[in-house]
């Protein structure tokens, strides 16, 4: 792992493919979800020891509530579950989303908008759970600060969430899906073929070795 020189400090996560892995395995859809808890855990033990400092996982979307309700109430579960596993570990949470929303997991509302330091702490986590770009940037817009002091940025709803230097894509799907409009503006954006729950570490090495190759700008 010394062949890294270059980490980045913040790493975005989504985790895609979970019911196209479901259906290949001759299960139902909703079923993918649950099996998309383990990878997470491993990827964020993973990145531990490679010293990155912030992870994001992309939970559900406001949008994704739309499938059926086997499917929605399957990975509300799993969101419930992930920081349920998190819990026990080394991490700083913090739980984004629309809470005004039933459903949200009720399970996650002592995390949410607001850091949880579990044990020692080590690496702050967001996990995004009913969560939408606009309903993010909305959050500003309906914000008395963001009148008086007419800084949009600093008022968002995932304000506490840094930069993301860069993300990271399973399912093979090149695009963002509205993660953290804001926080990826200049984010690396490494994309994996295989689905999210075939997770190995290998996939995470290999992004970090094209990631040394990248020139980061940021515009400059």
């Amino acid at each position: 792992m010394d062949k890294f020189k270059r980490m980045p400090k913040h790493i975005g996560v989504i985790p895609d493919g979970n019911r196209r892995w479901a259906v290949g395995q001759g299960l139902p859809k909703k079923d993918g979800y649950n099996h998309g808890i383990d990878p997470g855990l491993d990827l964020y033990e993973a990145c531990l020891k490679l010293g990155v400092e912030e992870m994001t996982f992309y939970g559900f979307t406001m949008d994704n509530v739309k499938r059926p309700s086997l499917q929605t109430k399957a990975f509300q579960k799993a969101c419930v579950d992930s920081v349920n596993e998190l819990k026990k570990r080394d991490a700083d949470l913090m739980v984004i989303g629309n809470t005004d929303s039933k459903v949200f997991p009720k399970e996650l509302l002592p995390y949410a908008m607001k850091r949880t330091r579990f044990g020692e702490g080590k690496m702050k986590v967001n996990f995004l759970v009913n969560y939408g770009w606009n309903w993010d940037l909305n959050y500003a817009l309906n914000s008395e600060k963001t009148i008086e002091s007419g800084n949009l940025i600093n008022h968002i709803a995932s304000k506490d969430i840094s930069r993301m230097d860069m993300v990271l894509r399973w399912g093979g799907r090149r695009r963002l899906s509205g993660f953290l409009p804001i926080q990826s503006i200049y984010s690396d954006i490494y994309v994996i073929d295989e689905f999210w729950p075939d997770y190995k570490d290998q996939h995470l090495f290999g992004a970090l070795e094209w990631y040394q190759k990248t020139d980061v700008t940021l515009g400059g």
